[in-house]
C-alpha cells in the first residue's frame, strides 16, 4: 500500500474532477434510458476502511440490489452500483412497465434482473469511456454480476482483490439521484481502483506521485 502513504490532497482532488466528468457522461446515459432526469454527483474521493465502505450504504445489513464488475486493462479494478432494494424495485418498474416488480424475496422476474444488470452495464460502460479518455488508458469492463443481498456480503467478494495487500481503498463515491415531485432516489456507484493502478493513472494524466 505504499502509494496510498504517499498520496497528497491534490491527488484526491484530481480523482474526484475525473469521476466528475464521468458522472455527468453516466448520467447522461440513464437519464436517456428512463426517459428521466437523473444527477450523478462526486461528493467525497478519500482512503477508506473497508468497514466504512458499507457504512456509506446504511451498513453490512442492509439489504441492497448490488452489481459489480471488473475493471480490465490498463488499470485494473472494481466497479459497484448499490442501490436499497425499494429503489430499485421502482427502477424496474419504470423500466419495464412490469408494477408488480418486487425484490422483497426470490423468485425474482427474469426480465426486471436483466433490466437492472443493463442499467450497472451502462453506468459502468459511460463511466469508463469518459475515464478512457481522459486518460488515453484501455478501461474494459466485465460482465456484471448481480446480487440481492446484505452489503457486506456483496462489497466483500469485490473486495476480495484489495483485501490481499490491505484493508484500506481510495472510493470514488458517486451518488445517484432521481427528483421527481418530493421524491428522492439515490444509489451509490463506487469505482476502486486496485493499489497497483495508481501510479499508471497519475502518470497518464501527467500527475507525480513521488512527491
Amino acid at each position: 500500500m505504499d502509494f496510498l502513504e504517499r498520496l497528497k490532497p491534490y491527488h484526491l482532488d484530481v480523482l474526484k474532477e475525473i469521476g466528475n466528468i464521468g458522472a455527468g457522461h453516466a448520467a447522461t446515459a440513464l437519464s436517456q434510458l428512463l426517459g428521466k432526469t437523473i444527477d450523478m454527483k462526486v461528493p467525497d474521493v478519500r482512503v477508506i476502511s473497508f468497514q466504512e465502505i458499507t457504512d456509506l450504504v446504511g451498513g453490512s445489513d442492509v439489504i441492497v440490489a448490488g452489481t459489480f464488475l471488473r475493471i480490465e486493462g490498463d488499470v485494473p479494478g472494481s466497479m459497484f452500483f448499490m442501490v436499497p432494494i425499494t429503489e430499485a424495485e421502482v427502477l424496474i418498474q419504470r423500466l419495464t412497465g412490469n408494477k408488480s416488480f418486487q425484490l422483497q424475496q426470490p423468485p425474482y422476474e427474469e426480465m426486471g434482473i436483466s433490466a437492472l444488470q443493463e442499467v450497472g452495464n451502462i453506468l459502468a460502460g459511460s463511466y469508463l469511456s469518459s475515464l478512457s479518455d481522459f486518460t488515453k488508458l484501455n478501461l474494459q469492463p466485465t460482465v456484471p454480476g448481480l446480487s440481492i443481498d446484505m452489503a457486506g456480503a456483496i462489497l466483500s467478494y469485490g473486495l476480495i482483490p484489495l483485501s490481499q495487500v490491505g484493508d484500506t481503498a481510495i472510493v470514488i463515491d458517486t451518488h445517484i439521484t432521481e427528483i421527481r415531485e418530493s421524491h428522492k432516489a439515490a444509489g451509490h456507484f463506487f469505482l476502486l481502483p486496485d493499489p497497483d493502478s495508481f501510479d499508471i493513472l497519475f502518470s497518464s494524466l501527467g500527475v507525480d506521485t513521488n512527491g
